[in-house]
């Protein structure tokens, strides 16, 4: 099937097609800080490429950080010192990943490779060919590891050795933004969202499908204004999964059915982050929001940075972290939105979210740099 696929580059005029000018990213301004940041260390990952938008972000297990950059390297250092433990050249070009998990680190290529290395020594375990673009973080089960292609396919691949033990289809819109969500593991089933504005659960063991939820359906008359890509992965905790598509809603889910419990006209296309209460994410225009778990009342919204292309949020201690396109990554305190701390990431520009664990937060730029951070309260 043929279609057109929507850089990301062209979302500010999506996201204003209703207005004649497209409004210029919020100048930053000075503040007091109230959070002190350190920089813990940087790696270079290789080969990044701004204009490909590519899905490659670190992942934390335990006390290691594992790393991919788009010309094939992978490795895994010290979270608390950067310093490399091994490092891995699976010659391929890298659009997402790396999952990990079960003693495997996984990554996808542009050209439609999953390639899973061991996670102790980086050797090569497996590599087979998915025929589709990967440009999400594939997930690794026990049995299974779950990869996303933008085909619309999910496929499941036998960890012993990657052989196909299911695939399961969504269609997929003429138009859509460059991006697929990544999949999320949870008990036995995988759920993931996709750019027709759905959200499925399939079964993990067989690829058959639990349910489905339409919880962005496309709405206007214009290809643009149909747009309801779900890019991002959902978030599932205890009974629920909370979701959130462009051009649509954020919503909480059932696990158990799909239905939605409750839902709030917002629009982000970079993914959401929780905590215990609350609900973070960055709109499509650049706002920070916090939305009350239970009800998704909105709590408060910081609009300082508005037009600045955030990436999806997480959260660190007491604030909510984001990056923009001029490689700016920002601390706003959980409980009011006002900005506690600003850090340079190397002037790139940064699509996907930032990494918090264990007191550090990690930020890949599109160049593929990765810069490790530590905040501390001031005074």
């Amino acid at each position: 099937m043929k279609r057109a696929v929507l850089v990301l580059g062209l979302l500010a005029l999506a996201a204003c097609s209703k207005d004649k000018d497209v409004a210029p990213p919020a100048e930053l301004v000075d503040f007091k800080a109230t959070l002190g940041i350190q920089k813990a260390w940087t790696e270079s990952t290789g080969g990044g490429d701004d204009v490909l938008r590519l899905g490659l972000s670190p992942a934390v297990e335990g006390d290691s950080a594992y790393l991919a950059g788009a010309d094939g390297r992978v490795r895994a250092l010290t979270l608390a010192t950067g310093r490399t433990l091994w490092s891995a050249d699976v010659k391929a070009p890298l659009g997402g990943g790396p999952g990990v998990g079960y003693g495997l680190v996984v990554v996808g290529s542009i050209k439609g490779d999953v390639i899973a290395l061991d996670a102790t020594t980086g050797a090569r375990r497996w590599q087979v060919r998915v025929l589709g673009e990967v440009l999400s973080r594939p997930a690794v089960g026990e049995a299974i590891v779950v990869v996303r292609t933008v085909d619309g396919r999910l496929r499941g691949l036998r960890v012993a050795d990657g052989t196909e033990a299911w695939v399961y289809e969504q269609p997929v819109p003429r138009l859509s933004l460059r991006g697929a969500a990544a999949p999320v593991i949870a008990g036995d089933a995988v759920y993931c969202g996709f750019d027709n504005g759905k959200v499925v659960a399939v079964d993990l063991a067989n690829g058959d499908l639990l349910w489905d939820s339409a919880v962005n359906p496309p709405s206007g008359r214009t290809e643009l204004e149909r747009l309801a890509d779900i890019d991002s992965a959902v978030v599932v905790t205890g009974k629920n999964i909370f979701v959130a598509g462009f051009q649509g809603r954020v919503a909480m889910l059932a696990i158990e059915s799909g239905q939605a419990w409750w839902s709030r006209e917002l629009s982000s296309h970079r993914g959401i982050a929780l905590d215990e209460d609350n609900v973070y994410l960055s709109t499509s225009d650049g706002d920070v929001v916090a939305l009350l778990r239970r009800d998704g009342t909105e709590l408060w919204r910081q609009s300082a940075l508005k037009h600045r292309m955030l990436s999806a949020p997480a959260v660190d201690g007491g604030a909510v972290v984001v990056a923009d396109f001029e490689g700016y990554v920002h601390w706003l305190d959980r409980a009011s939105g006002a900005i506690s701390a600003r850090a340079s990431a190397g002037g790139g520009r940064v699509s996907n979210g930032p990494v918090a664990a264990e007191g550090h937060v990690l930020v890949q730029s599109d160049g593929g740099t990765v810069y490790a951070f530590r905040a501390t309260p001031r005074g």
